[in-house]
């Protein structure tokens, strides 16, 4: 679907669930045959904020719940990029979720804010990409 070729990718696509085990080494495989090993920080940071604007992209197109969404922006792309700026509103909001609260009606607030976040992170982003 998004016209990526590598010998593998079908071969690591069509895994069944017992065959998972296998999954890590095929995904190197795959990265190799693409040409994205060796990783360095720099390229591996560059795809970390690939991958969180990604997920806010995911979540503004509601195809990603937001609170699922904030964590792993939080946990797999700020945390790792020492928490950037640009990333930090949707860090807070992934804590708030964290917190113990009964109020469904907070939780959707949160929810809603997290998805007004990625907005801005996109905007903010196609902003400074068009100005480049």
């Amino acid at each position: 679907m998004a016209d990526i070729e590598a010998p593998s990718l079908p071969q690591l696509a069509g895994l069944a669930r017992g065959e998972y085990p296998q999954a890590r080494e095929l995904f190197d495989l795959v990265l190799e045959e693409l040409g994205l090993l060796p990783l360095t920080s720099e390229n591996l940071a560059d795809a970390r904020w690939t991958a969180a604007q990604w997920w806010a992209g995911q979540i503004v197109g509601c195809q990603l719940d937001p609170a699922h969404g904030a964590k792993l922006i939080y946990v797999e792309a700020a945390a790792e990029l020492g928490y950037p700026d640009a990333l930090q509103p949707i860090v807070d909001l992934a804590r708030a979720l964290d917190l113990p609260n009964d109020q469904s009606s907070d939780q959707q607030r949160i929810r809603d804010r997290v998805t007004s976040a990625a907005q801005n992170l996109l905007a903010t982003e196609a902003r400074q990409n068009h100005s480049l």
